[in-house]
């Protein structure tokens, strides 16, 4: 079993998309343990791919291809999974705000972020504050991601943590925020918790709020 999880593992570090979903087949087909496969082959490949982005060794192409196919292979074991049974990190929504049609980063910051075990709610692009504060409550989500490319839209960022407050739901989760013209400082002006400056960084701050609650 242990060598199965190994190739599955160096498979998706090396982005072998085009081979990730027979040899997923072929270790559900031999009675692997599920969440064994999640947890020991498609999650951790996906912290060594994290780490080697953020020590400079690969690049977000790179990072893109392997993220495609942990996510071709969690596809394979998806289906087969009986509800609940999937270890959860935590929930996390996330959206593009009103006004901006830009997802390549938030795409790719969904993909490991799946590839960290979290569940994710992905509202897509151009998301109206009203759809953000709703799927916050029925999700129940521990982390709220919100992203923008333009600078234009950037302000609707604060809107949405006022709005938050407002609804009574701020206490309850964390805020990360995240695109090219955002940095820490403009974070901590609207009154987020975490900035992510890449999807690494945005993984290991979602991981450090859900520890903490």
């Amino acid at each position: 079993m242990t060598d199965i999880l190994e190739t599955i593992r160096e498979m998706v570090v090396g982005g072998k998309f085009k081979d990730i979903e027979k040899e997923v087949q072929r270790a559900v087909d031999s009675g692997t343990d599920l969440n064994l496969l999640i947890n020991d082959a498609l999650i951790s490949a996906m912290d060594i791919v994290g780490k080697r982005f953020a020590d400079g060794d690969i690049y977000v192409p790179e990072m893109l291809v392997s993220a495609k196919t942990m996510k071709q292979g969690l596809d394979i074991i998806k289906p087969l999974l009986t509800a609940g049974e999937a270890e959860h990190r935590g929930t996390i929504v996330m959206g593009t705000v009103k006004g901006d049609l830009h997802d390549i980063g938030k795409n790719l910051v969904i993909m490991m972020m799946e590839g960290a075990g979290f569940r994710i709610i992905d509202l897509g692009l151009d998301v109206k504050i009203e759809d953000l504060i709703d799927n916050v409550k029925k999700e129940e989500a521990d982390v709220l991601g919100l992203s923008a490319l333009l600078t234009t839209t950037m302000p609707e960022m604060q809107k949405v943590i006022v709005a938050l407050d407002e609804a009574g739901l701020r206490d309850q989760l964390k805020v990360i925020v995240g695109g090219a013209p955002i940095d820490q400082r403009f974070a901590d002006e609207i009154g987020a918790d975490g900035f992510g400056a890449d999807a690494v960084e945005a993984v290991q701050l979602a991981r450090e709020f859900v520890a903490g609650k």
